[in-house]
């Protein structure tokens, strides 16, 4: 969350999927200033969702692509825009509709399980402590209770 966490930084993601590659183009659509686009851009670079790339030489002129890493990101970007199409649009609809090429129709983003490929709400989930968190903490009371480790109907970790 300190990576993404500022407003910023997932306008500057949206844009990278708009097609926007260079500096100019993110300040121009975005109206944000250019240190703190500076800023963003070299966060993102070096938490390797974008990558930096020199299309100029004089003077020097980069551009900035979206990594593997970065092109996952997208998913998230979904999900954010169903949030702000039902919480946020005007009564006229959504600012920007996204076409599923496949099938050529509009969509939303849906969470499903990768398992089963049922729709998921926050009421169908329950979260587990997986193989990597921190095997110290499983000893505290509060993180036993949070992920009820105790309970004997929960399978242990």
């Amino acid at each position: 969350m300190d990576l993404l966490g500022d407003w910023w930084t997932p306008l500057v993601l949206r844009e990278a999927f708009y097609g926007i590659r260079r500096f100019d183009e993110f300040q121009r659509e975005l109206g944000i200033a250019r240190n703190t686009l500076s800023e963003r851009l070299r966060r993102l670079v070096g938490a390797g969702l974008l990558e930096k790339r020199v299309y100029e030489t004089l003077p020097m002129r980069h551009e900035y692509l979206l990594t593997e890493s970065g092109r996952e990101f997208y998913d998230v970007i979904l999900v954010m825009t169903r949030w702000g199409d039902r919480w946020l649009a005007e009564a006229s609809g959504p600012p920007v509709l996204t076409r599923h090429e496949t099938c050529a129709h509009d969509f939303h983003a849906e969470v499903v399980c990768s398992h089963c490929k049922e729709p998921v709400t926050w009421q169908d989930v329950t979260p587990r402590p997986g193989p990597g968190y921190p095997a110290k903490l499983l000893s505290r009371p509060d993180i036993r209770q949070r992920f009820h480790l105790d309970d004997p109907a929960e399978p242990t970790p």
